[in-house]
């Protein structure tokens, strides 16, 4: 999956559409993320030691993947990702709206080096 966890995101589909938040939990089994303040929902409990006083807690459920678009550092809009080898051979991710770098995925690997 190409979304991770602290990425910043935007929902572009859905009741939330619009929204923007930082991922807190990737799912890549289900290829579902949850969004910091986005699909909230509440969740009714019962009264034990945990939670002395009961009642309703409100917390994010999982979003699909794919209703979500990461914002680019650069120009702050959504935009696609990438992958891409530095000369030294180590692997980034990328944002194909700008080309800034979102940060170094892989060590640098030898075969994957440029020769200059």
């Amino acid at each position: 999956m190409r979304i991770k966890v602290d990425d910043f995101v935007m929902v572009i589909c859905g009741d939330d559409a619009g929204q923007k938040g930082r991922v807190l939990a990737v799912d890549a089994r289900a290829n579902k993320v949850v969004v910091e303040g986005v699909n909230r929902v509440y969740k009714h409990v019962r009264r034990s030691q945990k939670n002395p006083q009961g009642g309703r807690l409100s917390k994010e459920m999982p979003v699909p993947a794919s209703n979500v678009m990461l914002l680019c550092p650069k120009t702050n809009q959504p935009t696609r990702i990438g992958y891409r080898y530095l000369p030294d051979g180590s692997k980034e991710r990328y944002a194909k709206r700008s080309g800034a770098s979102l940060g170094i995925i892989s060590p640098p690997r030898p075969s994957y080096a440029k020769e200059t």
